[in-house]
Protein backbone atom coordinates (compact mmCIF):
# COMPACT_ATOMS: atom_id res chain seq x y z
CA UNK A 1 0.00 0.00 0.00
CA UNK A 2 1.68 3.57 -0.77
CA UNK A 3 2.46 6.04 1.64
CA UNK A 4 -0.45 8.88 1.64
CA UNK A 5 2.66 11.39 1.90
CA UNK A 6 4.52 9.92 -1.75
CA UNK A 7 2.05 11.19 -4.30
CA UNK A 8 4.40 9.17 -6.70
CA UNK A 9 4.52 6.25 -5.37
CA UNK A 10 0.74 5.39 -6.86
CA UNK A 11 0.83 4.17 -10.36
CA UNK A 12 -0.24 0.71 -9.21
CA UNK A 13 -1.47 -0.49 -6.31
CA UNK A 14 -0.56 -4.49 -6.38
CA UNK A 15 -0.66 -6.91 -4.15
CA UNK A 16 2.51 -9.14 -3.22
CA UNK A 17 3.28 -12.29 -5.08
CA UNK A 18 4.29 -15.94 -3.76
CA UNK A 19 7.06 -17.33 -5.32
CA UNK A 20 4.71 -19.03 -7.64
CA UNK A 21 3.77 -15.63 -8.80
CA UNK A 22 0.32 -15.71 -7.58
CA UNK A 23 -0.98 -12.66 -5.76
CA UNK A 24 -1.58 -13.14 -2.20
CA UNK A 25 -3.73 -10.81 -0.37
CA UNK A 26 -2.35 -9.80 2.75
CA UNK A 27 -5.99 -9.23 4.91
CA UNK A 28 -7.96 -12.04 5.46
CA UNK A 29 -11.74 -11.41 5.44
CA UNK A 30 -13.17 -14.41 6.75
CA UNK A 31 -12.37 -13.65 10.66
CA UNK A 32 -13.94 -11.48 12.89
CA UNK A 33 -12.31 -7.74 12.25
CA UNK A 34 -9.17 -6.51 13.91
CA UNK A 35 -9.77 -4.34 16.89
CA UNK A 36 -9.56 -0.70 16.10
CA UNK A 37 -5.99 0.85 16.14
CA UNK A 38 -4.84 4.14 15.23
CA UNK A 39 -5.82 4.85 11.83
CA UNK A 40 -3.29 5.81 8.85
CA UNK A 41 -3.17 9.85 8.63
CA UNK A 42 -2.05 11.64 5.98
CA UNK A 43 0.78 14.83 6.96
CA UNK A 44 0.60 17.54 4.33
CA UNK A 45 4.13 18.69 2.95
CA UNK A 46 2.57 22.47 2.75
CA UNK A 47 0.14 23.61 4.23
CA UNK A 48 -1.15 27.22 3.38
CA UNK A 49 -3.92 29.20 4.40
CA UNK A 50 -5.14 32.31 2.63
CA UNK A 51 -5.91 36.12 4.18
CA UNK A 52 -9.58 35.40 4.43
CA UNK A 53 -9.33 32.57 6.22
CA UNK A 54 -7.74 34.53 9.31
CA UNK A 55 -10.91 36.40 9.66
CA UNK A 56 -13.28 32.95 10.91
CA UNK A 57 -12.85 31.56 14.39
CA UNK A 58 -12.53 28.12 12.68
CA UNK A 59 -10.15 29.08 10.49
CA UNK A 60 -7.73 29.96 13.19
CA UNK A 61 -8.86 26.85 15.11
CA UNK A 62 -7.10 24.79 12.16
CA UNK A 63 -4.34 26.43 12.10
CA UNK A 64 -3.35 26.05 15.42
CA UNK A 65 -4.43 22.06 15.31
CA UNK A 66 -2.10 21.94 12.22
CA UNK A 67 0.75 23.81 14.14
CA UNK A 68 0.32 21.54 16.83
CA UNK A 69 0.97 18.47 14.92
CA UNK A 70 4.60 20.34 14.01
CA UNK A 71 3.18 21.25 10.47
CA UNK A 72 4.26 24.97 9.63
CA UNK A 73 1.20 27.08 7.88
CA UNK A 74 2.54 29.47 5.10
CA UNK A 75 0.12 32.58 5.34
CA UNK A 76 -0.39 33.00 1.53
CA UNK A 77 -0.41 37.53 0.53
CA UNK A 78 -3.67 36.66 -1.46
CA UNK A 79 -6.74 34.46 -2.20
CA UNK A 80 -4.89 32.44 -5.15
CA UNK A 81 -2.93 29.83 -4.66
CA UNK A 82 0.25 29.40 -6.28
CA UNK A 83 3.42 27.71 -6.39
CA UNK A 84 1.31 24.24 -7.00
CA UNK A 85 2.21 23.52 -11.10
CA UNK A 86 5.44 21.81 -11.62
CA UNK A 87 7.24 21.15 -15.00
CA UNK A 88 5.18 18.90 -16.27
CA UNK A 89 1.63 17.12 -15.29
CA UNK A 90 2.99 14.77 -13.19
CA UNK A 91 4.94 16.72 -11.16
CA UNK A 92 2.09 19.30 -10.41
CA UNK A 93 -0.50 16.09 -9.48
CA UNK A 94 2.45 15.24 -7.02
CA UNK A 95 2.50 18.84 -5.90
CA UNK A 96 -1.02 19.43 -5.74
CA UNK A 97 -1.82 16.01 -3.99
CA UNK A 98 0.78 16.56 -1.21
CA UNK A 99 -0.90 20.36 -0.28
CA UNK A 100 -3.47 21.23 1.86
CA UNK A 101 -4.98 24.81 1.29
CA UNK A 102 -6.61 26.83 4.73
CA UNK A 103 -9.70 28.62 2.41
CA UNK A 104 -12.84 30.57 2.89
CA UNK A 105 -16.06 28.50 0.82
CA UNK A 106 -16.75 30.54 -2.80
CA UNK A 107 -20.45 31.60 -2.58
CA UNK A 108 -21.54 28.89 -4.83
CA UNK A 109 -20.52 26.36 -2.57
CA UNK A 110 -23.40 28.14 0.04
CA UNK A 111 -26.17 27.82 -1.91
CA UNK A 112 -27.31 23.75 -1.37
CA UNK A 113 -28.26 21.74 -4.43
CA UNK A 114 -29.32 18.78 -3.83
CA UNK A 115 -27.99 15.31 -4.15
CA UNK A 116 -29.98 12.53 -5.52
CA UNK A 117 -30.41 9.41 -4.81
CA UNK A 118 -28.24 10.02 -1.72
CA UNK A 119 -29.31 12.73 0.33
CA UNK A 120 -31.71 15.77 0.27
CA UNK A 121 -28.78 18.21 0.16
CA UNK A 122 -25.04 18.40 -0.45
CA UNK A 123 -22.88 20.69 1.35
CA UNK A 124 -18.83 20.73 1.75
CA UNK A 125 -16.50 21.47 4.30
CA UNK A 126 -13.56 20.40 2.31
CA UNK A 127 -12.82 19.72 -1.44
CA UNK A 128 -10.50 17.12 -2.29
CA UNK A 129 -8.99 14.48 -0.86
CA UNK A 130 -5.32 12.76 -0.06
CA UNK A 131 -5.85 9.04 -1.27
CA UNK A 132 -5.10 7.46 -4.27
CA UNK A 133 -8.33 5.54 -5.58
CA UNK A 134 -7.58 4.90 -9.52
CA UNK A 135 -11.43 5.72 -10.13
CA UNK A 136 -11.39 9.01 -8.05
CA UNK A 137 -14.49 10.20 -8.41
CA UNK A 138 -13.35 13.58 -8.42
CA UNK A 139 -11.43 13.43 -11.80
CA UNK A 140 -13.13 15.44 -14.26
CA UNK A 141 -15.28 16.96 -11.21
CA UNK A 142 -13.24 19.92 -10.15
CA UNK A 143 -10.91 22.47 -11.97
CA UNK A 144 -7.14 22.35 -11.90
CA UNK A 145 -4.88 20.53 -10.21
CA UNK A 146 -5.83 18.41 -7.09
CA UNK A 147 -5.27 20.26 -3.99
CA UNK A 148 -7.30 19.84 -0.82
CA UNK A 149 -9.05 22.99 0.37
CA UNK A 150 -10.61 23.03 3.75
CA UNK A 151 -13.03 25.51 4.56
CA UNK A 152 -12.26 27.99 7.45
CA UNK A 153 -16.00 29.59 7.53
CA UNK A 154 -17.93 26.38 9.28
CA UNK A 155 -19.70 27.89 11.62
CA UNK A 156 -21.13 29.91 8.68
CA UNK A 157 -21.61 27.29 6.61
CA UNK A 158 -23.61 25.33 9.86
CA UNK A 159 -25.47 27.74 10.50
CA UNK A 160 -27.03 28.34 6.97
CA UNK A 161 -28.19 24.80 6.86
CA UNK A 162 -31.21 25.22 8.95
CA UNK A 163 -33.00 27.27 5.79
CA UNK A 164 -33.11 23.36 3.89
CA UNK A 165 -34.90 21.52 6.71
CA UNK A 166 -38.04 20.04 5.12
CA UNK A 167 -37.40 21.05 1.62
CA UNK A 168 -35.67 17.82 0.14
CA UNK A 169 -37.18 15.61 -2.24
CA UNK A 170 -35.04 12.55 -2.20
CA UNK A 171 -36.05 11.79 1.81
CA UNK A 172 -38.40 14.32 2.95
CA UNK A 173 -40.88 13.44 0.98
CA UNK A 174 -40.19 10.17 0.11
CA UNK A 175 -42.30 7.36 2.01
CA UNK A 176 -39.31 4.76 2.03
CA UNK A 177 -36.47 6.97 3.49
CA UNK A 178 -39.22 9.56 5.12
CA UNK A 179 -37.90 8.41 8.48
CA UNK A 180 -34.60 10.19 8.16
CA UNK A 181 -35.77 13.45 7.32
CA UNK A 182 -34.14 15.62 5.92
CA UNK A 183 -30.82 15.01 4.93
CA UNK A 184 -27.56 16.69 4.28
CA UNK A 185 -24.40 14.77 2.81
CA UNK A 186 -20.72 15.71 3.66
CA UNK A 187 -18.64 14.02 1.51
CA UNK A 188 -19.15 14.68 -2.07
CA UNK A 189 -15.72 16.12 -2.60
CA UNK A 190 -13.99 14.98 0.47
CA UNK A 191 -13.18 12.24 2.75
CA UNK A 192 -14.00 13.49 6.18
CA UNK A 193 -11.48 10.99 8.33
CA UNK A 194 -8.63 11.54 5.79
CA UNK A 195 -9.03 15.32 7.10
CA UNK A 196 -10.33 15.24 10.25
CA UNK A 197 -7.16 14.80 12.29
CA UNK A 198 -6.21 18.27 10.62
CA UNK A 199 -9.68 20.19 11.04
CA UNK A 200 -12.10 19.24 13.41
CA UNK A 201 -14.83 20.12 11.20
CA UNK A 202 -16.90 17.01 10.64
CA UNK A 203 -16.74 16.33 14.71
CA UNK A 204 -17.83 20.19 15.18
CA UNK A 205 -20.88 19.17 12.33
CA UNK A 206 -21.73 16.07 14.21
CA UNK A 207 -22.44 18.24 17.18
CA UNK A 208 -24.13 20.67 15.34
CA UNK A 209 -26.74 17.82 14.17
CA UNK A 210 -26.83 16.15 17.44
CA UNK A 211 -28.24 19.63 18.73
CA UNK A 212 -30.63 20.04 16.40
CA UNK A 213 -33.60 19.25 18.03
CA UNK A 214 -35.38 18.59 13.90
CA UNK A 215 -35.79 15.50 12.12
CA UNK A 216 -32.63 16.04 9.76
CA UNK A 217 -29.18 13.70 9.66
CA UNK A 218 -25.72 14.08 8.34
CA UNK A 219 -24.48 11.96 6.39
CA UNK A 220 -20.71 11.37 4.84
CA UNK A 221 -19.01 8.38 3.40
CA UNK A 222 -15.08 7.18 3.99
CA UNK A 223 -12.34 4.74 3.01
CA UNK A 224 -10.31 5.39 6.23
CA UNK A 225 -11.06 4.33 9.80
CA UNK A 226 -9.80 6.99 12.53
CA UNK A 227 -12.93 6.70 14.45
CA UNK A 228 -11.67 7.27 17.94
CA UNK A 229 -12.53 10.83 18.20
CA UNK A 230 -15.93 10.59 17.01
CA UNK A 231 -16.89 7.78 19.77
CA UNK A 232 -18.45 9.37 22.41
CA UNK A 233 -20.00 12.51 20.75
CA UNK A 234 -24.08 13.65 21.57
CA UNK A 235 -24.77 13.05 17.86
CA UNK A 236 -28.67 11.79 19.24
CA UNK A 237 -28.61 9.43 16.09
CA UNK A 238 -28.63 12.27 13.78
CA UNK A 239 -25.21 11.32 12.15
CA UNK A 240 -25.14 8.36 9.45
CA UNK A 241 -21.44 7.12 8.80
CA UNK A 242 -20.40 4.62 5.59
CA UNK A 243 -18.06 3.21 5.13
CA UNK A 244 -17.14 2.99 1.24
CA UNK A 245 -16.17 -0.93 0.68
CA UNK A 246 -15.44 -3.41 -2.17
CA UNK A 247 -14.45 -6.65 -3.35
CA UNK A 248 -11.01 -7.10 -1.79
CA UNK A 249 -8.96 -7.20 -5.06
CA UNK A 250 -10.36 -3.61 -5.65
CA UNK A 251 -9.64 -2.61 -2.23
CA UNK A 252 -5.82 -3.84 -2.14
CA UNK A 253 -5.30 -2.59 -5.84
CA UNK A 254 -7.04 0.52 -6.68
CA UNK A 255 -7.42 2.46 -3.57
CA UNK A 256 -3.70 3.62 -2.70
CA UNK A 257 -3.36 5.24 0.82
CA UNK A 258 -6.78 4.63 2.15
CA UNK A 259 -7.33 2.23 5.60
CA UNK A 260 -7.66 -1.48 4.73
CA UNK A 261 -10.94 -3.29 4.40
CA UNK A 262 -10.57 -4.93 7.30
CA UNK A 263 -10.07 -1.91 9.65
CA UNK A 264 -12.88 0.32 7.81
CA UNK A 265 -15.23 -2.95 8.91
CA UNK A 266 -13.87 -2.68 12.83
CA UNK A 267 -14.04 1.09 12.18
CA UNK A 268 -17.79 0.42 11.49
CA UNK A 269 -18.57 -2.07 14.23
CA UNK A 270 -16.85 0.49 16.87
CA UNK A 271 -19.64 3.70 15.42
CA UNK A 272 -22.44 0.76 15.28
CA UNK A 273 -21.84 -0.13 18.58
CA UNK A 274 -21.52 3.85 19.59
CA UNK A 275 -25.46 3.77 18.78
CA UNK A 276 -24.26 5.56 14.82
CA UNK A 277 -26.49 4.53 12.45
CA UNK A 278 -24.29 3.31 10.28
CA UNK A 279 -23.85 1.94 6.04
CA UNK A 280 -21.75 0.60 3.42
CA UNK A 281 -21.40 2.43 -0.08
CA UNK A 282 -20.52 -0.31 -1.83
CA UNK A 283 -18.60 1.57 -4.84
CA UNK A 284 -17.59 1.23 -7.19
CA UNK A 285 -19.15 -1.89 -8.02
CA UNK A 286 -17.16 -3.45 -11.06
CA UNK A 287 -17.69 -6.88 -12.88
CA UNK A 288 -13.95 -7.41 -12.04
CA UNK A 289 -13.08 -11.36 -12.16
CA UNK A 290 -14.89 -13.89 -10.32
CA UNK A 291 -17.03 -10.66 -8.97
CA UNK A 292 -19.60 -12.97 -7.14
CA UNK A 293 -17.10 -14.31 -4.93
CA UNK A 294 -15.01 -11.52 -4.35
CA UNK A 295 -18.20 -9.62 -2.98
CA UNK A 296 -19.39 -12.58 -1.70
CA UNK A 297 -16.20 -12.52 0.77
CA UNK A 298 -17.00 -8.78 1.35
CA UNK A 299 -20.51 -9.53 2.77
CA UNK A 300 -19.87 -12.19 5.25
CA UNK A 301 -16.66 -10.01 6.83
CA UNK A 302 -19.69 -6.99 7.01
CA UNK A 303 -21.84 -9.78 8.33
CA UNK A 304 -18.86 -10.61 10.77
CA UNK A 305 -18.43 -7.36 11.95
CA UNK A 306 -21.86 -6.47 12.88
CA UNK A 307 -22.86 -9.37 14.53
CA UNK A 308 -23.97 -9.00 17.89
CA UNK A 309 -24.65 -5.24 17.76
CA UNK A 310 -27.47 -3.87 19.00
CA UNK A 311 -30.38 -2.12 17.40
CA UNK A 312 -28.16 -1.92 14.67
CA UNK A 313 -29.40 0.26 12.08
CA UNK A 314 -27.67 -0.08 8.84
CA UNK A 315 -27.71 0.62 5.20
CA UNK A 316 -25.95 0.04 1.66
CA UNK A 317 -26.09 2.61 -1.54
CA UNK A 318 -25.00 -0.20 -4.34
CA UNK A 319 -23.13 2.44 -7.13
CA UNK A 320 -21.69 0.17 -10.04
CA UNK A 321 -18.56 2.01 -12.01
CA UNK A 322 -18.57 4.07 -14.87
CA UNK A 323 -16.76 6.74 -16.25
CA UNK A 324 -16.50 9.87 -18.89
CA UNK A 325 -14.71 10.90 -21.61
CA UNK A 326 -13.22 13.39 -19.55
CA UNK A 327 -12.49 11.90 -16.23
CA UNK A 328 -10.70 8.63 -17.92
CA UNK A 329 -8.47 11.51 -19.58
CA UNK A 330 -7.82 12.63 -16.13
CA UNK A 331 -7.28 9.60 -14.77
CA UNK A 332 -4.92 7.76 -17.52
CA UNK A 333 -2.74 10.72 -16.64
CA UNK A 334 -2.71 10.27 -13.00
CA UNK A 335 -2.54 6.83 -13.08
CA UNK A 336 -0.77 5.43 -16.41
CA UNK A 337 -0.33 1.93 -15.27
CA UNK A 338 -4.02 1.43 -13.88
CA UNK A 339 -5.62 -1.51 -15.03
CA UNK A 340 -9.16 -0.38 -14.50
CA UNK A 341 -11.66 -1.38 -17.70
CA UNK A 342 -12.54 2.16 -19.01
CA UNK A 343 -13.28 0.68 -22.99
CA UNK A 344 -16.14 2.99 -24.81
CA UNK A 345 -17.19 0.09 -26.83
CA UNK A 346 -18.05 -2.62 -24.09
CA UNK A 347 -20.27 -0.20 -22.34
CA UNK A 348 -23.36 1.80 -22.74
CA UNK A 349 -23.44 4.95 -23.20
CA UNK A 350 -25.63 7.94 -21.22
CA UNK A 351 -26.32 11.35 -20.86
CA UNK A 352 -26.81 12.52 -17.17
CA UNK A 353 -29.03 15.71 -16.16
CA UNK A 354 -27.05 18.12 -17.96
CA UNK A 355 -26.18 16.52 -21.32
CA UNK A 356 -23.10 15.09 -20.25
CA UNK A 357 -21.99 11.56 -21.78
CA UNK A 358 -21.22 8.72 -18.97
CA UNK A 359 -20.41 5.04 -19.71
CA UNK A 360 -22.28 2.83 -18.03
CA UNK A 361 -21.87 -1.26 -18.10
CA UNK A 362 -24.28 -2.58 -20.56
CA UNK A 363 -28.13 -3.75 -19.67
CA UNK A 364 -27.38 -7.00 -19.34
CA UNK A 365 -24.66 -6.92 -16.55
CA UNK A 366 -26.15 -4.38 -14.85
CA UNK A 367 -29.28 -6.88 -14.24
CA UNK A 368 -26.87 -9.67 -13.65
CA UNK A 369 -24.93 -7.44 -10.80
CA UNK A 370 -28.06 -5.89 -9.30
CA UNK A 371 -30.00 -9.09 -9.21
CA UNK A 372 -26.63 -11.12 -7.35
CA UNK A 373 -26.37 -7.91 -5.03
CA UNK A 374 -30.29 -7.11 -3.57
CA UNK A 375 -30.63 -11.51 -3.37
CA UNK A 376 -27.30 -11.32 -1.26
CA UNK A 377 -27.38 -8.87 0.76
CA UNK A 378 -31.22 -10.26 1.57
CA UNK A 379 -29.83 -13.41 2.47
CA UNK A 380 -26.24 -12.65 4.41
CA UNK A 381 -27.32 -8.96 5.84
CA UNK A 382 -30.94 -9.78 6.29
CA UNK A 383 -30.70 -6.28 8.88
CA UNK A 384 -29.50 -4.33 5.95
CA UNK A 385 -31.54 -1.82 4.36
CA UNK A 386 -30.80 -0.93 0.68
CA UNK A 387 -31.35 2.91 -0.10
CA UNK A 388 -30.73 2.80 -3.65
CA UNK A 389 -28.83 1.27 -6.98
CA UNK A 390 -27.31 3.40 -10.00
Amino acid sequence: MPDLNDPLALDEVTAPHSASGEQVWTHDLSGVAPPPRPGRRWTPKRVVATPPAYDHPHGRRIMALVEAQGIEVERLKSARLTGVRGENDRQTYARAKSTLAIVVSPPSRRRLQPISPSADWRFDLAEGCPAHCQYCYLAGSLSGPPVTRVYADLDDILDGLADYAGRGTVTSRRAARRDEGTTFEASCYTDPLALEHLTGSWRRAVEHFGAWDAPVQLRWTTKFADVGTFTGLPHAGRTRVRFSVNGQPVTTRMEGGTAPLPERLAALRTLALDGYPVGLTIAPIMAIDDWRRHYGALLDAVATAVDGVPGLDLTAELITHRFTPGSKEVLLGWYPRTRIEMDEESRSRKHGKFGAVKYVYPPTVMGELRGWFESEIAARLPACRILYWT
